[in-house]
């Protein structure tokens, strides 16, 4: 797949780029997307809800009603489940909710995710760029410039860039990311994906083996 590159006027350049078939246009693996995704969301979760149960409870063990006579249930403490206040029965505990996936099915999600973007045409490859300061305006300005202002887009560079990072940090329909942290939860999350003419470098390099 053949692709002119823009610079950041969003003007078309007269270089080209052929996008790696063996990335871009493979058999897309749905359940390998869905596993990698479910990965991802699941590295998110702090996984620190707790409750407490009766034996947590800091309530008297005195027994305060009598056991029969009373129409209800027999309790002898009010640090009993059936009291408002007392523990609770089979509450939530801190756990690990994260899981591992093999390297080769998460690299194939990753691919078959590009390639999704790809037969959508949502790929938009950009001249290597730079900030001199950190300024929001500037990165609204390069989204507009790629009619891409009221898009949810993804931007990947090659190496970290701290002003592209800092000067989009402030829009919420917009993500920085590098090469090597490109996810598939974000690339299929985003509308748009704009990747700088050295990480596409990057990618092949991650991704074609």
């Amino acid at each position: 797949m053949e692709l002119t590159i823009h610079n950041i006027s969003g003007k078309k350049t007269s270089k080209k780029v052929n996008l790696d078939d063996n990335i871009y246009a493979i058999e897309p693996n749905d359940h390998a997307i869905y596993l990698d995704c479910k990965l991802f969301l699941a590295n998110q979760r702090q996984g620190t809800h707790k409750t407490k149960q009766r034996a947590e409870i800091n309530r008297t063990t005195k027994k305060a009603f009598r056991q029969k006579g009373t129409g209800g249930a027999r309790r002898g403490s009010y640090k009993s489940p059936l009291v408002r206040g007392g523990g609770r029965v089979f509450g939530p505990t801190p756990r690990d909710y994260s899981f591992k996936l093999n390297k080769k099915l998460r690299k194939l999600a990753r691919k078959s995710a590009l390639t999704y973007k790809a037969k959508e045409n949502n790929i938009v490859v950009l001249e290597d760029f730079n900030f001199e300061t950190p300024k929001t305006k500037n990165y609204v300005e390069l989204l507009n410039n790629l009619n891409l202002g009221d898009k949810k887009t993804l931007v990947v560079l090659s190496a970290e860039n701290k002003n592209v990072y800092l000067s989009s940090r402030n829009i919420s329909n917009t993500k920085v990311v590098k090469a090597s942290d490109l996810t598939t939860y974000d690339v299929l999350n985003a509308g748009s994906l704009v990747i700088s003419e050295a990480s596409l470098k990057e990618i092949e390099n991650l991704f074609s083996n």
